[in-house]
């Protein structure tokens, strides 16, 4: 009996067609959709739906006015029309093993392997909990400030060196916190615990969304959201709305990103003393979600308010410390950027170079992620030599973070080269990012 969950195959003859191998090796979606619609019989409304993309979006793309590049939504098209992995660039998708050849893993033996347990010498972790019950001391201020300053810790070097390598730590301070709530305290020892576990459950979120990894981050910044409500922390709410709400852009949902930024802003606003720093990031957050949904006029007026927010900062605002990022090269840079989504190249180079002068050197997946940007917009203006200059500058603080959203958008720049690929300094460029980052460069297509 056929499964009704699993999507209909497209038609083997449609699949071995070489106009269609052609248009999936070059991801070139127009076709490929159109080729689904008029082989297979899979109008733009439930390609959509199958491949979790607006209607619209599946229409832009049909005529020309938009391409797609996230490898999130790539899979996405690949697993919804059921599109080998292969003939998109892709790894072997999990669909394409046969249902008898699926190893359940609850039924796999279980075999010790000596080389991967804990060495003798240290205690396990049921050990470690009891060990962290007999001891426990009450807990003051100076525990509180001890733990938020690890958390700014935690997020300097997920700057430096992306959140990978930390996530454990992180997830275990977590988890000890959590803990420790269970317990009773005094009013303010026992908000503090939720404020810093919100904010652990938030970092957590984070170094899953920079991995790409999004279901994982949405599970994590729901849960910093649910703390945040326990105790009544709106502007807190408001910042995890707005992490959820870049995600969604990059997960190509725009109407969802802007649907949670506007959550976001109506949080703070509902917040007793939310500072104008925290509003102008939020209005940055909305000017993306329009950018990205092609809302010429909205991005403009988002961008105007991001601007008017920030000019009223004052040295002695309640600023949160989550928010001090937000600074005038951060608020320049993403001007670019959005102005940037919206075509606006030539506008956007100038605003992305300007703030790359003044961004701290120790901030390198930001320097990698906004030199890609300036990269675009030089490449968007036909400035091919500065193009690959500018990325070929980019590699360097690139190869020294852990991060794959970088390494998104070092693709994306990459796949934009394809017309000028014998360029020589396209193979300049692509010579030095084969020698920096060999992972990443055994991704890329020929």
């Amino acid at each position: 009996m056929p499964d009704p969950d699993r999507p209909q195959e497209l038609p083997a003859r449609l699949l071995t067609d070489p106009e269609m191998i052609d248009a999936c090796r070059v991801r070139d979606f127009a076709r490929v959709f159109r080729l689904v619609k008029v082989r297979a019989g899979i109008y733009p409304s439930m390609i959509a739906r199958r491949c979790d993309l607006t209607p619209s979006r599946v229409g832009e793309v049909i005529a020309g006015r938009r391409h797609l590049q996230h490898m999130d939504v790539i899979e996405r098209i690949s697993d919804g029309l059921r599109i080998p992995g292969g003939m998109l660039g892709l790894a072997r998708r999990a669909w394409e093993t046969p249902q008898a050849l699926v190893v359940d893993e609850r039924e796999a033996p279980q075999v010790s392997e000596p080389e991967q347990q804990a060495p003798a010498t240290l205690p396990g972790p049921d050990v470690d909990s009891i060990l962290a019950l007999a001891t426990r001391t009450s807990l003051n201020k100076a525990t509180l400030e001890a733990f938020r300053s690890s958390i700014e810790d935690y997020w300097r070097r997920d700057d430096q060196h992306g959140g990978e390598a930390l996530r454990p730590a992180i997830v275990g301070q977590l988890r000890y916190v959590v803990g420790l709530l269970k317990e009773s305290r005094p009013p303010s020892i026992q908000n503090g615990l939720y404020s810093i576990a919100a904010e652990l459950a938030r970092l957590t979120g984070w170094t899953y969304f920079d991995a790409r990894q999004y279901n994982q981050a949405r599970a994590y910044f729901t849960e910093a959201l649910q703390l945040a409500k326990e105790i009544d922390d709106r502007q807190f709410m408001a910042n995890v709305l707005a992490c959820m709400s870049l995600q969604a852009t990059y997960q190509d949902k725009p109407a969802d990103s802007l649907a949670l930024v506007t959550a976001a802003q109506d949080q703070a606003r509902s917040a007793l003393g939310s500072t104008p720093r925290v509003m102008a990031m939020l209005a940055m957050r909305e000017a993306f979600a329009h950018a990205t949904l092609g809302n010429r006029d909205d991005t403009h007026r988002a961008i105007g308010e991001a601007h008017s927010q920030f000019e009223q900062i004052g040295a002695s605002d309640p600023d949160p410390s989550w928010v001090t990022y937000f600074d005038e090269p951060k608020l320049i840079v993403d001007t670019g950027i959005a102005r940037g989504r919206l075509g606006e190249a030539a506008t956007a180079e100038p605003l992305i170079a300007d703030a790359l002068r003044q961004e701290n050197h120790s901030n390198q997946r930001g320097r990698a992620f906004h030199s890609f940007w300036l990269a675009r917009t030089q490449l968007d203006q036909g400035k091919l030599d500065q193009a690959c200059h500018t990325a070929t500058q980019a590699l360097e603080p690139a190869s020294a973070v852990a991060s794959e959203r970088v390494s998104g958008h070092l693709r994306e720049f990459y796949d934009q080269l394809a017309p000028h690929r014998q360029e020589p300094v396209a193979l300049a460029f692509e010579a030095r990012l084969r020698e920096l980052l060999p992972p990443v460069s055994g991704s890329l297509r020929p």
